[in-house]
């Protein structure tokens, strides 16, 4: 078993400000095996950290979080950009196409753009769901993505959404295969996957944000 963190966040999102570098530290630190960088509508920070993971310990699988008309959806096992605001079953296909899985990230958050909150799952041939998203305040969201994979037997991932490196591998996945791209994608495919970890402190984040976003205006 690996432990996987499959959502994280680096400098090439508008909303984060972490280096590769440091994202692979805390990954080293936390023993997370496996971690994708799926940044907003581009695959830059994808292409930079498999350049740095090649003969280490960490397998880095290419990933993009891509704005769909209604909804954020990872393009998991993606290298390439796929347009933004498409329809998402479009958003779906393309994925698909370029040979990756299409995973919901915090499937029923309304305010963090999921996916869930305007389209019917029913509808999109969808390979994934966050059931653990580290981001989260009362665990509302988590525990209907939960409800969700297990009443329609949907593989569900643990993930840290991390914006700030600090908070890489806080929720992460167990997942039985070996330590290689296609494996990785074929276990997930299977559900050979558990959501882990807890939630990443509300303190250590609004800190952050405070000092992103309001501190740094003063700089």
């Amino acid at each position: 078993m690996f432990k996987m963190d499959s959502h994280i966040h680096s400098e090439y999102s508008p909303d984060s400000n972490s280096k590769i570098d440091d994202i692979l530290k805390t990954a080293n630190e936390r023993n997370i095996d496996i971690i994708a960088i799926s940044d907003h509508n581009t695959v830059d920070g994808t292409s930079e950290v498999m350049q740095k993971t090649r003969n280490t310990d960490i397998l880095a699988i290419p990933s993009i979080e891509i704005s769909s008309s209604k909804g954020h959806i990872l393009g998991f096992g993606c290298e390439e950009n796929i347009p933004r605001d498409l329809e998402p079953a479009d958003t779906i296909d393309r994925i698909h196409d370029l040979g990756g899985l299409a995973i919901i990230p915090h499937p029923y958050c309304f305010y963090r753009h999921g996916l869930l909150c305007k389209s019917d799952y029913r509808d999109l041939k969808i390979d994934a769901i966050e059931t653990k998203n580290a981001r989260f305040i009362v665990g509302y969201c988590n525990r209907k993505g939960k409800n969700l994979s297990k009443k329609e037997s949907i593989p569900g991932l643990g993930a840290s959404d991390a914006h700030y490196w600090k908070f890489v591998g806080d929720c992460y996945s167990l997942i039985e295969c070996e330590k290689d791209i296609d494996s990785v994608l074929k276990a997930i495919k299977k559900g050979k996957v558990k959501a882990q970890g807890k939630g990443t402190s509300n303190i250590l984040l609004s800190k952050y944000l405070f000092e992103r976003n309001i501190l740094k205006k003063f700089d």
